[in-house]
């Protein structure tokens, strides 16, 4: 008799993968390439932040209130209100100690939703006001991340989090942020990216910052791809030379699904697969931002079934009210993903993060793929209730 054995980690074949539950999305071990500093705040700290630095334009002052309007004002359609939660979140974290605490907290949040690596980024040149230099700032924000790393392994978490500068791309810093991305890449800072309204900033007028680092062996990530479309993606990789690109949701638009089902790619959709540029989805603030109806309709459902590297982000868990897990949740609902699949997603972000190659590897192999081998394998020890005569059944 010929044994029939499942491969190693999985679910054998007559029995249905199945559906991961809330709190086993929550202890998998993710991966996060794209959240924003100053959108990841709890509300909470932004009214004490605000108290402390007497910052009075905050539209509440209780935490609950003021979360409920970041996430209306967010999701109004309005580009000005989305733009005015940035300003509040911005407004108090002009202070060393508001920067070390708000960094703090953003890691200790993520390593409690299971994340064990992030880059997380955040534009120096925003943190000025109050007479920070550009130095201080990235120094403040490297001491936040490390406490939080710390005190999340003192409750039982492990996260690793890199920082990625951003220079604004309507603003013309982007050298300047550049030359402090590779001045920090020793300590803290993995990497350099641009953000802002992308219709009328190309990324090229940054071309100087881009071929420094370049120049330098230092990695880049462009906001492309979200707002606007397949040219600020091609300019992105063809002129700029991005390592990732930031969203990239719009690369859709190269893609053809013919009514028989067939797929066809244009040239720009076969070059980011075939080159496995990574891209860093954000789905629930692409419905915010209307790069997507639904989850249900989100791009990365195509993506992922065409093999694109295709990661999964938060963008910002503030005006989002969002998290890693609940990001995951929402594609299971609309996709009937597993944990298979959620773990695809993983290792994706890990390959793609800006960190050595070895230390990639590690994550991959020590932490991530034995999470998920030891989530998958739960339904092993589930308690059933035994059936007469199954004693002895395998004879």
């Amino acid at each position: 008799m010929t044994s029939q054995t499942a491969p190693k980690g999985t679910v054998p074949a007559n029995l249905p993968a199945p559906v991961p539950t809330p709190d086993q999305i929550r202890r998998a071990p993710k991966v996060l390439l794209h959240d924003h500093l100053d959108g990841g705040l709890r509300p909470g700290t932004v009214v004490a932040l605000a108290h402390e630095s007497g910052y009075a334009e905050l539209p509440e002052t209780d935490p609950d209130k003021l979360g409920i309007w970041f996430r209306e004002a967010a999701d109004s359609g309005s580009l000005e209100r989305y733009l005015e939660t940035f300003r509040h979140t911005v407004g108090v974290m002009q202070t060393r100690d508001a920067l070390v605490r708000v960094a703090r907290e953003c890691a200790e949040d993520l390593a409690e939703d299971g994340v064990v690596y992030a880059e997380v980024r955040y534009a120096p040149e925003q943190h000025l006001e109050r007479g920070l230099t550009l130095e201080e700032v990235v120094e403040a924000v490297n001491e936040g991340f490390r406490e939080g790393e710390r005190l999340a392994r003192e409750n039982g978490h492990r996260i690793r989090v890199g920082a990625l500068l951003t220079a604004m791309r309507h603003a013309a810093r982007s050298l300047e942020i550049a030359e402090l991305a590779n001045r920090y890449r020793d300590s803290g800072v993995v990497g350099f990216d641009i953000a802002g309204a992308e219709a009328g900033h190309p990324p090229t007028r940054h071309l100087d910052a881009f071929e420094y680092l370049k120049r330098e062996n230092n990695h880049f990530t462009i906001h492309a791809g979200e707002a606007f479309g397949l040219p600020s993606i091609w300019q992105a990789l063809q002129w700029c030379g991005a390592d990732r690109l930031g969203h990239g949701v719009r690369i859709i638009d190269d893609i053809e699904v013919r009514p028989d089902g067939s797929v066809r790619l244009g040239r720009l959709a076969s070059y980011v697969r075939d080159k496995r540029i990574p891209l860093e989805l954000c789905p629930s603030s692409n419905l915010q931002t209307g790069a997507a109806p639904s989850y249900a309709e989100h791009p990365i459902g195509l993506l992922r079934r065409l093999f694109f590297r295709a990661t999964v982000n938060t963008d910002n868990r503030l005006m989002s009210h969002t998290t890693m897990s609940q990001e995951f949740e929402h594609l299971v609902d609309a996709f009937g993903y597993t944990l298979d699949d959620i773990q695809w997603f993983s290792v994706n972000a890990m390959k793609s993060a800006f960190i050595p190659f070895d230390e990639r590897l590690a994550m991959i192999n020590d932490v991530i793929k034995p999470g998920y081998a030891e989530l998958k394998s739960e339904w092993l020890f589930q308690q059933t209730t035994p059936t007469s005569g199954s004693a002895g059944a395998e004879g």
